[in-house]
């Protein structure tokens, strides 16, 4: 039998065959990409804190490790050596990295999950914080190795949280 498609359905049709040929313009989506990025940050450190409360004894001194660790990436290994306290300095320079790295991957991903629809796009932030963990935790590390001792399974689910929230903040955005 010939059904007849409404003008939605030949249209959602087209749009699952016709290739994405107009990625998104930097300057039209800045600010999609801008509060997907911070959100997505906020998201995964939350998580991660929350899931270092829950099955470690690790707190405060494992978040304190953590900054020194990205903050070592500007001010060099020396700061590995400080004892495991907090220090405003090193946490504003690690906050600032974090979020710096949120935006820049929050760009990648907006180009990546553009053209899909919300569904699509938290499944594939979901694999985009998959594939930034083993940027991050095995590339990475060739530069800094000290982050090999935050390879875990918490690092990972950070990461899947940070994808799966930037996918959903920035389709917030620029989804009518």
């Amino acid at each position: 039998m010939n059904e007849k498609l409404s003008p939605h359905d030949s249209k959602k049709n087209i749009q699952l065959i016709t290739p994405c040929v107009n990625p998104p313009k930097f300057t039209k989506y800045w600010k999609a990409i801008f509060y997907a990025g911070i959100a997505a940050g906020i998201f995964s450190t939350a998580a991660q804190i929350i899931l270092w409360w829950l099955f470690w004894d690790a707190l405060p001194s494992i978040l304190y490790r953590d900054i020194r660790f990205t903050a070592a990436m500007i001010f060099g290994q020396a700061v590995l050596q400080i004892p495991a306290t907090f220090d405003w300095e090193l946490a504003l320079i690690a906050a600032c990295i974090h979020f710096s790295l949120s935006i820049v991957y929050a760009v990648g991903l907006s180009y990546l999950i553009h053209c899909f629809d919300r569904k699509n796009s938290v499944i594939i932030g979901g694999l985009f914080g998959l594939g930034i963990f083993l940027i991050n935790m095995y590339g990475f590390v060739m530069i800094f190795p000290w982050f090999i001792e935050t390879r875990d399974w918490i690092t990972v689910t950070a990461h899947l949280v940070f994808g799966v929230s930037a996918a959903r903040v920035y389709k917030a955005f620029i989804t009518p």
